[in-house]
């Protein structure tokens, strides 16, 4: 309950602040799900169409679109080291395809992505 002066933690206080979120098509899905998506989509464009160019434009496609509608809530720091940990777990599933195979190297890079995704932009701070 609030006092009269309007301070503390309630109805007032939530309202007077209006939540940030993500913006766009799909706002209510987690960008953690959406950046691992892209991830998997990007490779298996490649399998599809055997042209790496293709992956490689879905995969800017998806990055440009999740730090688009992640910034709002996240900021420039957070979503900027997304995109990093996401150029990291990119270049971990070319050098785990060899032991793990391409396609689990792929899943289990698209699971960090998630991970760390979740953690920087879709938690709520």
């Amino acid at each position: 309950m609030t006092g009269a002066t309007g301070l503390g933690t309630g109805p007032q206080t939530d309202r007077s602040v209006p939540a940030r979120r993500a913006r766009g098509p799909l706002a209510g899905v987690p960008t953690a799900v959406l950046a691992a998506v892209t991830l998997v989509v990007a490779f298996a464009a490649v399998q599809v169409t055997h042209v790496r160019g293709v992956g490689g434009a879905v995969l800017v496609v998806g990055v440009v679109w999740c730090a688009w509608r992640a910034l709002p809530a996240a900021g420039w720091s957070r979503v900027a080291a997304v995109v990093v940990l996401g150029a990291l777990c990119f270049a971990a599933s070319h050098v785990a395809a060899p032991a793990l195979g391409p396609w689990p190297a792929v899943l289990l890079a698209a699971a960090v992505l998630a991970a760390g995704t979740a953690a920087l932009v879709d938690r709520r701070r």
